[in-house]
């Protein structure tokens, strides 16, 4: 059984449980990255991160402007374009910088006052590459867990489950300035994680990375939740990477909140069918000879989805097909067999959370342009 650091018992700094902040505390054999679902703490009904009324104002930009969000147990991600406010909500939840109003807590801990014991139970990774280059990953990870307050032996025993976990371990005696950018990236995630915290703020973690380190790194992030229970905070200004990997996604833009739902209430199926099938001699674009039988049949076509197009090698493009009925399977279904091409998938269509916000941006757009219009002609009048 791995070793475990213990610290002497002492009063938990939140007192009894009371209002959102609700959780107990169970005595378990072991926990940590070795022994993934084991925690020292398991969360009921909590509010993990709590946020009323949050500003910061610098004095020529306004960053937080009156934010009020909760947020709950779980992979939360938080998306924003590049200057909308993300960094510097994570720096006030980490007691590092002061907001000018409004108030926060973080695991029932007070943002304001008690930032020291929330940088004992939280990780943090930083968007920026701040690693020393001249030592390997296994020192700098040693000496964060160390600065967490782990002794010696288990700060040791610690890193090295955790550069395992993350995909180091063969590379962790190696300098980190020879690291390649996703190695980096990996070397700043186990340091967040090292100290076994009960939640991880993860600012951009994907920053820098090629298609496959994307894919590699939001496996690892979903893994921290999944296997060992750890919340995670994820910001990022891709929604796509979201829509993959989070429970629940918070929109921000300009410090305001623009929404805040679970991934499932983004991402709701749709009447639309997603149609993918093969190209065959007879027909080399299958997905065109489809279109046309489907179209001669009076089945209504919403379009095609060329950026979907992830079935089997060889494999068309999607058509979106509205279905009314049960029929429209049958229809389907039948067209594609009188053609002789392969069906790929047939399958009720889901949004993408880029899509929703497109959608409902759409109306918006349109209702200014009138507003827009109206100015002109008004003072088109006005001239005249």
């Amino acid at each position: 059984m791995p070793c475990r650091w213990t610290p002497e018992p002492r009063p938990p700094p939140w007192g009894p449980p009371t209002g959102p902040y609700t959780w107990s505390r169970t005595p378990i054999q072991a926990s940590g990255l070795t022994t993934p679902g084991a925690r020292a703490t398991t969360f009921v009904d909590v509010t993990v991160i709590a946020i009323e009324s949050l500003s910061k104002r610098f004095p020529r930009v306004t960053a937080l402007d009156r934010l009020s969000l909760d947020i709950g147990p779980g992979v939360t991600g938080l998306v924003g374009s590049n200057g909308a406010g993300k960094s510097t909500l994570i720096k006030i939840l980490l007691g590092l910088s002061p907001a000018t109003e409004g108030r926060a807590a973080v695991l029932g801990l007070d943002v304001a006052t008690e930032g020291a014991a929330i940088r004992e139970r939280v990780g943090y990774m930083p968007e920026h590459d701040c690693l020393p280059p001249d030592v390997s990953a296994t020192e700098f990870v040693v000496h964060m867990a160390r600065m967490s307050g782990l002794p010696p032996t288990a700060a040791r025993e610690r890193t090295a489950d955790t550069l395992r976990h993350v995909g180091l371990y063969e590379e962790r005696y190696r300098p980190i300035g020879g690291y390649s950018t996703g190695m980096k990236q990996r070397v700043k995630l186990a340091q967040a994680l090292v100290h076994d915290p009960k939640l991880v703020l993860l600012d951009e973690p994907t920053n820098g990375l090629d298609p496959v380190g994307r894919d590699e790194m939001l496996g690892l992030i979903r893994r921290v939740h999944t296997d060992f229970g750890i919340s995670v905070l994820v910001t990022s200004h891709l929604l796509g990477e979201l829509e993959r990997t989070c429970d629940h996604v918070v929109v921000i833009d300009g410090g305001t909140l623009l929404r805040s739902s679970s991934t499932s209430d983004f991402t709701q199926t749709t009447t639309t069918l997603a149609v993918e099938v093969t190209d065959s001699d007879a027909h080399p674009d299958g997905t065109d000879a489809l279109r046309e039988v489907l179209t001669r049949a009076g089945i209504k076509l919403v379009g095609h989805d060329g950026l979907d197009a992830e079935g089997l090698p060889g494999a068309g493009h999607i058509l979106l097909v509205e279905a009314t009925g049960e029929e429209t399977y049958d229809l389907v279904r039948d067209s594609v067999a009188g053609l002789g091409l392969g069906l790929v998938r047939m399958e009720q269509r889901r949004h993408r959370i880029a899509e929703v916000f497109r959608t409902e941006e759409a109306p918006q757009a349109a209702v200014a342009a009138a507003a827009g219009a109206g100015q002109q002609k008004g003072s088109g009048r006005d001239e005249h």
